[in-house]
């Protein structure tokens, strides 16, 4: 039988599981995302359904996360679509300003046109994908500034 091996890693998360994640509330994302959506004319995405939070203790390794209100989450609450948007604080914090904003940025981009609630997935091969919507977006931002 082959013994597992438990390494680093393990010891690691088991020290952090005890904390826990705790999200506080971040007002200042919240006023970037608003600039750039209105910087860059992201008229489809409507603000006062966007939430922003910062996480602490969280053990993934993004920077930031966007997470959507499916529609049969809406339906069976009877809610209006939203999003939320996560920054990771061990991550995101350490990146300056333009680096900051350019992460802000690719999570407004998984924000469909329609305001569904869905997200708009990383799509590689098709013109128009993700990314090449990402860099427009990205080159907007960097001309008006």
């Amino acid at each position: 039988m082959k013994r597992l091996k438990l390494g680093r890693k393990s010891l690691k998360s088991k020290s952090r599981s005890n904390i826990g994640v705790n999200w506080d509330e971040a007002p200042d994302i919240a006023k970037r995302s608003l600039k750039l959506i209105t910087d860059l004319k992201m008229d489809w995405i409507l603000f006062d359904r966007l939430f922003f939070y910062r996480s602490n203790y969280s053990k993934a390794r993004a920077y930031a996360r966007t997470w959507g209100l499916p529609a049969l989450w809406q339906r069976s609450l009877n809610v209006e679509p939203g999003y939320i948007i996560e920054v990771l604080a061990e991550h995101f914090d350490k990146l300056n300003q333009r680096e900051q904003d350019k992460v802000i940025l690719h999570e407004l981009t998984h924000i469909p046109h329609n305001f569904s609630g869905a997200l708009v997935p990383h799509t590689h091969r098709k013109k128009g994908s993700f990314r090449d919507k990402l860099r427009q977006l990205y080159e907007d931002y960097r001309t008006s500034r």
